[in-house]
């Protein structure tokens, strides 16, 4: 199993970004429920300094703060702390390459380990009416948008507001008081995200991010691989939740499949017909 890192992270913070921010979807392929992108952000100053010290020096990571998200996200903030310099979870990968039970046992963990964190969400009706790869890149704004709102970052009509620049941290300096610039990695080879930005579905993001995509990037990128998990822990939380409370959802089995085409799952289909959570425009048997 490959070992995430955080070299690609590093070298966005060389350029000179200050907010890092890992994207991963889940549920892309699932033939019922919502599509999950999951927002994982780091700060820049919380890297170690690589050999040429050309990271900016501050203060690390964070003790856990959680907070309740709203327009179609589920998210968390952390309160800053001086502390070591980020290193990468324990146990962070793939979310793909860890069990179940794995990925609830450092879910807590991998939240607090994030400056800000945000799970955004695009539901089947959404999906059937834009496309999945729209609904992909709403979802994935969705996510920035609280964690800029979580954070405190942002500005309104194009001029920074109070708690969008950088200022003196921690009693370090940075350099100078400026609007805060946000450097992201998606995982995958297209950007969905930059295509859906001030679309008319979209929500207002005050700082957009400058992605960089990146193919294996769960693998390879420590604040994608937690994304992936993050995301992937609150859907299949939603999907069991839903598949246990309401006994018409039963014979789909969701709390094993989580949507996604199992044989029952498709034979509960054509026995039954498709459910309000079914997305009608795939094909479903």
């Amino acid at each position: 199993m490959i070992t995430p890192t955080l070299d690609l992270e590093r070298s966005l913070a060389s350029q000179g970004y200050d907010l890092i921010v890992g994207f991963d979807e889940v549920g892309r392929g699932a033939l019922a429920g919502p599509v999950m992108v999951g927002c994982a952000a780091i700060w820049a100053r919380d890297l170690k300094p690589d050999a040429d010290g050309e990271l900016a020096q501050a203060a690390g990571s964070a003790a856990s703060s959680r907070v309740s998200g709203d327009n179609g996200t589920d998210a968390g903030v952390i309160t800053p702390n001086p502390a070591p310099y980020l290193s990468v979870p324990a146990g962070v990968a793939d979310s793909k390459m860890l069990t179940e039970h794995r990925r609830e046992a450092i879910f807590d963990e991998l939240c607090s380990w994030c400056a800000a964190y945000a799970v955004g969400q695009s539901s089947n009706a959404e999906i059937d009416e834009w496309g999945i790869t729209y609904a992909l890149g709403v979802a994935a704004l969705r996510a920035l948008n609280q964690v800029e709102r979580d954070l405190g970052v942002g500005s309104e009509f194009g001029s920074p507001r109070e708690g969008s620049c950088l200022t003196a941290t921690e009693g370090r300096p940075l350099p100078s008081r400026r609007p805060i610039t946000i450097g992201a990695i998606l995982d995958g080879p297209s950007d969905y995200i930059t295509k859906a930005l001030n679309t008319f579905d979209a929500p207002d993001v005050p700082i957009p991010a400058d992605v960089t995509t990146k193919v294996k990037g769960d693998q390879h990128c420590a604040t994608v691989a937690t994304a992936a998990v993050i995301a992937k822990v609150t859907r299949d939380r939603l999907m069991v939740s839903i598949a246990q409370g309401n006994p018409r959802y039963a014979a789909y089995e969701w709390d094993h499949n989580k949507g996604y085409g199992s044989a029952a799952h498709r034979a509960a289909i054509a026995e039954y017909g498709p459910t309000p959570l079914h997305r009608t425009s795939w094909h479903l048997t």
